[in-house]
């Protein structure tokens, strides 16, 4: 049977159109791409690729499409498939309602694709016979109408996106002129055009359209345009008053510096021939639709996030992707079609007099830099920067980049304290605000920052006596910071003689040597991935075993606990692919993974084995949900050793991250030494919150998570670790302590002031306290109450 894709912007009028075509002709094979998400109108590429492969069957499929870029994306979607199927996909020009309707009883009839396509073409003769005789609308008079600008910096960006939305949606040959310079028309639909216009606050727009619901079509831009676009207040213009707020602390610290943005120097381009527009065309399509993807993980969980408006109508820009074409068809390959046809779009905003529209032109260089970089297989732009780093997002890859003497704080309009972005901040020292909201994108560079990494306040071009107030809370700091150092390689024993292991969180060499320097007991956490990510085959024994000797020389002797290799979920190894999962972070990852390749898993704990015969180490297997996994672990790590021979100190431990093992604890205890609680999984698994999306609270002082610390602690029979961030709080530390954990394994900046923390614990006064916190409602509870006690000495 053939089948049928149906594209629109609207989720819900995709599934109400095909439920009414199923009422007609049961049993027709249909399949939507539809919106963004259940709300957010818009088509994408991918979406439709995955609707063609599950509508094909042999038999074809036949695509209807709403309006505007859904066509557009259709296309686009064409050219991302297989040859084979692209031969079967007939892009319809039916009416979406009546087309579908037909097209699904002729398919339902054993039709072929041809004739699906046709009788779906067809599918309003029955009006017109009806209504044409009756009915006189002449598609040329044009409907026409005027608006104010009324948004503070005119039609920048966001309200131009919001136009261009619009205008899409109606699909009326909408078209726009700015009035008072007398441009030129300019089609409605086109971000790139429609931002040329210049036009500030209170120039007068004109809005024309044709058709039958032209004058509609007017009235809903003229109403929109009534509304200022739906444009939200924004950070005050350079030159406005400053202003301070909050987002949510990811890294301890003061930050105050010069705001700066990521580097945007355009990609090199190299200058290699075009092998063809069935070549290079494809190219475009595939880096388009990866930069699409990136946006909209920034997209998950933000409903503020439509800053980021501009950019993806700029994806799919006609304008933009049909001079690539044309550019492309000339004989240009992707990468020079691509950067000149940005280049030319983006000159058209030097020729504006107001700068602040002029600098509009950079959404264009970013999302060009963006498609460039995704087409040339490169890394994300230059993290590189004095003062404070203001950006969208960070990747864990690009925290790495960031060099703590120049970067003074970083401040993320979206992001989450749990980020593995917010670990890298920490574990290099670099304080850190997230969810500073999408306002702070709009600060322009050289504008003083100034924050506080610990409690999430952060202020934008502050005046001098709240600037002084910043800098007297950093020299707090810092003295503080000056006398835990002093001490740090000291043993961390409570006050009333109870001694707690601090130890560090190691991801490279540079980070063991920081954990020796820092006072670090030992290595709580080897994270053994830094040696298998980003490359195209795995790390051999010996390979392994000088590296693992090197962190263990870098930390003078003291022990390693080597986690083994945690991939899966979002860390995957090219040279060993997983099958496609709905839910990666539910499925085969950590030791499951290893499980899954034993050949990779042999090699490593052979190479543990090896090591463990001339160091301290410890073998620590992550993600453990059952007991049968952590048997089979054993025993091939038993046939590891029997291969290297005997090491006496070698230990073996697990780490607990879901809740079926806390709950289970007791069930582990004869076959580990050792249990490490890593909290931030066991916290965004206990409470159903992934830890990047920041429109959720994953907090590992909520009661749910500190009465599974404790359940372990009472249950496992072995030594108790943390090892995940929540032992890097300061408030935590007195509960976890007080809960049994003997260990609490941290990065590295952080392990002197943790230890004074540790000296700072009375035991015999904080096992009511931790009582009183797990019978609480979540985690600000427990939070008030650590500061209220504080605050009572």
């Amino acid at each position: 049977m053939v089948g049928i894709v149906l594209v629109s912007h609207s989720r819900a009028l995709a599934r109400a159109a095909v439920a009414l075509a199923a009422e007609m002709a049961a049993g027709a094979r249909i399949e939507i791409a539809a919106g963004l998400d259940e709300t957010t109108l818009g088509t994408d590429a991918t979406a439709i690729v995955d609707a063609l492969a599950a509508a094909h069957d042999g038999d074809g499929v036949v695509v209807l499409m709403d309006l505007g870029s859904a066509v557009l994306s259709a296309e686009l979607a064409l050219e991302l498939i297989d040859d084979d199927l692209r031969s079967r996909v007939v892009l319809c020009p039916a009416p979406l309602v009546e087309g579908l309707v037909a097209a699904a009883v002729t398919a339902a009839s054993g039709a072929d694709r041809a004739e699906v396509a046709r009788e779906a073409s067809d599918g309003l003769l029955g009006k017109l016979s009806q209504l044409e005789p009756s009915v006189s609308v002449s598609p040329e008079k044009d409907a026409m109408g005027t608006v104010t600008v009324a948004n503070p910096h005119g039609l920048h960006a966001r309200p131009a996106a919001r136009l261009v939305t619009e205008a899409r949606r109606l699909d009326a040959g909408l078209e726009v002129r700015n009035r008072t310079t007398g441009s030129a028309w300019v089609p409605a639909t086109s971000l790139s055009r429609v931002a040329t216009l210049g036009a500030l606050r209170g120039h007068e727009i004109e809005v024309r359209a044709s058709g039958p619901r032209a004058q509609a079509a007017v009235d809903e831009i003229v109403a929109v345009a009534a509304r200022k676009f739906d444009e939200t207040p924004d950070v005050p213009h350079p030159g406005g008053e400053p202003f301070a707020t909050g987002g949510r602390p990811a890294s301890a610290g003061i930050g105050i510096g010069p705001a700066w943005r990521r580097a945007s120097t355009p990609p090199d381009v190299p200058d290699t021939p075009s092998r063809g527009a069935d070549v290079e065309w494809p190219r475009v399509v595939g880096a388009v639709a990866a930069v699409r993807r990136e946006i909209d993980k920034i997209w998950e969980g933000n409903p503020e996030a439509s800053i980021f408006d501009a950019h993806l109508l700029l994806l799919d820009d006609a304008e933009l992707l049909g001079e690539v074409r044309r550019r492309i068809d000339g004989g240009q390959a992707a990468p020079q079609a691509f950067q000149g046809a940005a280049a030319r779009i983006a000159a058209a905003f030097d020729t504006l007099d107001d700068p602040y529209l002029r600098g509009r032109g950079d959404d264009v260089h970013a999302v060009s830099d963006q498609v460039l970089r995704a087409m040339l297989g490169l890394s994300g732009a230059e993290t590189a920067g004095d003062g404070i780093l203001v950006a969208a997002d960070l990747t864990p890859a690009e925290a790495a980049t960031l060099d703590p003497a120049r970067v003074k704080g970083v401040l993320l309009a979206f992001g989450s304290p749990t980020s593995h972005g917010a670990i890298m901040a920490r574990t290099r020292g670099i304080p850190m605000v997230v969810g500073a909201g999408p306002a702070v994108l709009s600060v322009s560079p050289g504008i003083t920052v100034a924050f506080d990494g610990g409690t999430g306040e952060f202020v934008i071009a502050p005046v001098e006596p709240v600037l002084a107030a910043f800098r007297e809370r950093a020299a707090g700091l810092a003295e503080r910071g000056r006398q835990a150092a002093a001490r740090a390689h000291r043993p961390a024993v409570t006050a009333d003689g109870v001694a707690i292991a601090v130890a560090a969180n190691v991801g490279s060499l540079a980070d063991a040597r920081a954990a020796a320097d820092d006072g670090a007991d030992l290595a709580g956490l080897v994270r053994t991935e830094f040696l298998f990510l980003d490359r195209d085959a795995a790390p051999g024994p010996d390979e392994q075993v000088a590296t693992y000797l090197e962190l263990a020389e870098a930390l003078g002797g003291r022990r390693l606990t080597l986690r083994t290799l945690d991939v899966g979920g979002d860390k995957p190894l090219r040279y060993a692919p997983a099958a496609h999962e709905q839910n990666p972070f539910l499925g085969v990852r950590g030791l499951r993974h290893s499980l899954a390749h034993p050949a990779l898993f042999a090699d490593q704990l052979l190479a543990i084995a090896r090591v463990a015969r001339e160091t301290p180490v410890s073998v620590m297997f992550p993600m453990v949900s059952s007991v049968a996994e952590v048997v089979a672990a054993r025993r091939m790590l038993d046939d590891a050793v029997a291969k290297a021979g005997p090491a006496e100190d070698l230990r073996v431990g697990i780490m607990i991250e879901v809740p079926a093992a806390a709950l289970k604890a007791a069930a582990f205890t004869p076959y580990v030494d050792f249990v490490s609680v890593g909290t931030n999984d066991l916290t965004q698994y206990t409470l159903a919150a992934e830890r990047g999306n920041a429109a959720l609270t994953a907090d590992g002082l909520d009661p749910a998570v500190l009465q599974l610390v404790g359940l372990v602690c009472a249950r496992a029979g072995v030594p108790v670790a943390v090892c995940g961030e929540l032992a890097a709080d300061e408030a935590a530390v007195r509960l976890l302590t007080a809960l049994g954990v003997r260990e609490l394994s941290v990065a590295p900046p952080a392990v002197p002031l943790v230890k004074d923390a540790v000296r700072a614990t009375h035991m015999n006064l904080t096992g009511s306290l931790a009582q009183r916190a797990t019978g609480l409602a979540d985690a600000a509870a427990v939070r008030a109450l650590l500061k209220s006690v504080s605050l009572a000495g």
